[in-house]
Order: C-alpha cells, then sequence, then structure tokens
C-alpha cells in the first residue's frame, strides 16, 4: 500500500509477484489511486524484466487487508488501516514521482531488496 498506487506499491507488488512464482498472491493498493501508473515506473521495471502492462491503480479498502496475511506499506502513514492479526511491515522508500530515472531504478532496487528479504522470511510449503 502507498497513497496513489501509481509507483511504490506498484513496484512491490510486481517484483513480489515476479520473484515468488506464483507462491503468494500479491495485490496492490493505494488510499488516494492515482489515474495511472507512472510511466517511468512501468520503464524501470521492464528494464529489469517485470511486465507492469495490465497494472492500474486501485483503492486501498478493509477488504483488501483483511485478505492479506503480511501488509506492507509504503508512505500512507495512518491513512492505512491497521487490523488485528496481520503482519505489518513498513518500507520506508522514496516516492518516485517526479524523480529523474536514475533515481527511479535505485527505488526499483531497494524494493526489489526487501522483497528478497520477504521471500526468504517466508515458511516453505
Amino acid at each position: 500500500m502507498c497513497s496513489r498506487n501509481a509507483g511504490r506499491s506498484q513496484m512491490a507488488a510486481a517484483l513480489l509477484a515476479h520473484r515468488a512464482h506464483g507462491h503468494v498472491v500479491v495485490s496492490s493498493a493505494g488510499t488516494h489511486p492515482a489515474a495511472a501508473v507512472e510511466p517511468v515506473v512501468a520503464q524501470v521495471l521492464t528494464e529489469a524484466g517485470v511486465d507492469l502492462t495490465d497494472a492500474f491503480p486501485k483503492p486501498l479498502t478493509d477488504e483488501v487487508v483483511q485478505a492479506a496475511d503480511i501488509v506492507i506499506t509504503m508512505g500512507c502513514g495512518d491513512a492505512c488501516p491497521v487490523l488485528p492479526g496481520r503482519r505489518y511491515l513498513d518500507w520506508p522508500v522514496t516516492d518516485p514521482e517526479g524523480a529523474p530515472i536514475a533515481v527511479v531504478r535505485g527505488i526499483r532496487d531497494e524494493i526489489d531488496a526487501h522483497t528478497t528479504e520477504l521471500l526468504t522470511s517466508l515458511p516453505s510449503s
């Protein structure tokens, strides 16, 4: 989750789904969804071999949080609902909106490191 669901949370969801190879269900949402995913975000993911073609910003609902075992927040602060029984992680990642592509690549790599760490912490089934 992030505020606009156009940058960080889209990158996190796409990278996590890519790295998990179907072993986890991933969704993303924003407290105030934008009209579209930031083009530079799609570009840096394409460079990393991750397809974002069908992605679009979605609203954050209680149902999204209720369906999750792990909730990752990135910059939505108090606007993100907190429900009991969920594991919450906050990844303090810079918002890529308006940033030069080199900075967005660094944000992608930082999020990718977080997703890799998360995947290694999950129990094997």
